[in-house]
């Protein structure tokens, strides 16, 4: 934090202000040159390590039998995993401090049946209220326990059937 006085002379009745630098949470693995292997991984996300590996093998294997591929984004600055079944994107995996995120991306279209899925209602709300990214509408999960992996599950079933 810098203190100064406005216009950096004190008047008379000295004005304070303060500029205040605020951080903003940005995604780990943000080098490179360091592939997200299970030991990067498990030291980034410490516990929610054990809902990451069970979720990862879960989703590789049956029913779902996804693909997964890590790949280094230079525009984001961070490794990203893209989920995929065959040529179609299910969704994107990112590393956070102590949790990952699962990011699923809707056309209207192709979203129309969210309101009507078992899920928790915050994720229908921040569905129907979140600003679409160009025509794509985002629904996130910040997974930190085994917990919140049904709603993952039950996004993927959707997002695979619909057609």
């Amino acid at each position: 934090m810098i203190t100064r006085w406005f216009n950096d002379t004190p008047p008379s009745s000295a004005i304070l202000t303060t500029n205040v630098r605020i951080e903003m949470e940005k995604p780990l693995l943000n080098d490179s040159e360091v592939y997200p292997s299970d030991e990067v991984l498990k030291n980034a996300l410490g516990r929610s390590y054990v809902a990451y590996k069970s979720y990862i093998s879960t989703i590789l294997e049956d029913p779902y039998n996804l693909l997964s591929e890590w790949k280094y984004y230079k525009d984001g600055k961070a490794w990203l995993c893209k989920i995929s079944k065959k040529k179609k994107t299910v969704h994107w995996l990112s590393i956070w401090p102590g949790f990952f995120k699962v990011g699923y991306y809707f056309t209207e279209k192709s979203g129309d049946g969210i309101p009507q899925l078992d899920i928790d209602e915050s994720l229908k709300q921040a569905f129907s209220s979140n600003k679409p990214i160009g025509k794509l509408i985002p629904v996130t999960i910040d997974v930190r326990s085994k917990k919140q992996l049904g709603d993952c599950y039950k996004l993927i079933d959707y997002k695979i059937n619909k057609k």
